[in-house]
């Protein structure tokens, strides 16, 4: 090989490095990345099907406040952001806030899928924080949950510099972050979770959970029978470095109905007209039912699964959200 094929060579590799390997301009290391689901690609899928959805967008709201990749904490030289919408009038008195989890099958997505949401809800009176997790091509089960619950202490810390009053916090979660944002509701002070230790004296309990289409049961035919090919692993088997058959126990585990309980804080499911998405919902909520805990439950009809990301869903999804944590919350 001559010194122009070896730079030729050297040049293909390193842009194919570039492809599979992400990097935040806010890292200073780069670290594995997934981009397959973004809005794009997901309305590409559905528009053949769904030709009246369109693209929901940031909005310019004027009376809100916003701080844009906020470190909450640092792994090394890996930092994790957040960021946070806010009323512009909220350090008068303090407001209830919302931690809002992204989706993309543990796998892919970005917290700038629900900026949009998490502007609505700072108009709407809310501390909005939109968090930015490890995913499964960089750390698996259940880092990406200790995030959280860290991320989660960290508002709390961090509250008087947004007005956010720490006694009244939901999460709220998408798809895969609307399995993480039950598993981190149902899960306070569970020792399987602590945070990172630099905030686990603070408290990881929230006050309601909103689920956007998100399963709770993990061992559910249509999650724990995926597994069929191993050189094309579901996403929860990439997420858990196993399949169901090879650890049950640990599908058990990471499953938010195996934590419902009386203590279980009050809970909305907002989804779509897939069933295979509402996997442990009936039975979470007959949990919640037996224990007087507030719950609702509303499935929007003909509706794609992503349909948070598109109008004119977002816009049915968004009142349902914000009437319910007012109840709840307010």
């Amino acid at each position: 090989m001559d010194a122009k094929q070896l730079k030729i060579k050297c040049l293909f590799l390193f842009f194919l490095t570039l492809h599979f390997v992400g990097f935040s301009q806010h890292d200073t290391i780069r670290f594995s990345r997934d981009t397959s689901f973004n809005v794009q690609s997901a309305y590409r899928k559905i528009a053949k099907d769904f030709t009246q959805a369109t693209i929901v967008k940031a909005f310019p709201i004027r009376a809100i406040n916003e701080k844009r990749n906020m470190v909450y904490h640092s792994l090394g030289e890996r930092d994790l952001h957040i960021d946070i919408f806010y009323p512009k009038i909220s350090k008068v008195k303090p407001v209830p806030g919302v931690l809002l989890i992204h989706g993309g099958g543990w796998a892919s997505g970005t917290k700038s899928h629900l900026v949009p949401m998490a502007q609505k809800l700072a108009e709407a009176g809310y501390v909005a924080a939109v968090v930015e997790y490890r995913l499964s091509p960089e750390a698996r089960y259940p880092a990406g949950v200790i995030d959280l619950k860290t991320a989660l202490k960290w508002l709390r810390i961090h509250a008087s510099d947004f007005g956010l009053d720490t006694s009244r916090i939901a999460t709220l979660g998408t798809s895969a972050g609307a399995t993480l944002a039950t598993l981190v509701g149902t899960t306070a002070g569970n020792p399987l979770y602590l945070s990172h230790p630099k905030s686990q004296a603070v408290s990881d309990k929230v006050q309601a959970i909103v689920n956007i289409d998100g399963v709770l049961d993990f061992t559910d035919p249509n999650e724990s029978g995926k597994d069929h090919d191993p050189a094309k692993p579901s996403a929860a088997a990439r997420w858990f470095g196993a399949t169901y058959k090879q650890n049950p126990e640990l599908w058990v585990e990471a499953s938010p109905l195996t934590y419902a309980s009386g203590k279980t804080p009050p809970t909305l499911f907002v989804n779509s007209a897939l069933p295979r998405f509402h996997a442990g919902r009936d039975q979470y909520v007959a949990v919640l039912n037996k224990n007087g805990i507030y719950n609702e439950v509303h499935t929007i009809d003909e509706t794609p699964h992503p349909f948070w990301l598109f109008h004119p869903w977002f816009d049915k999804a968004v009142p349902l959200v914000i009437s319910f944590l007012d109840r709840v919350l307010k």
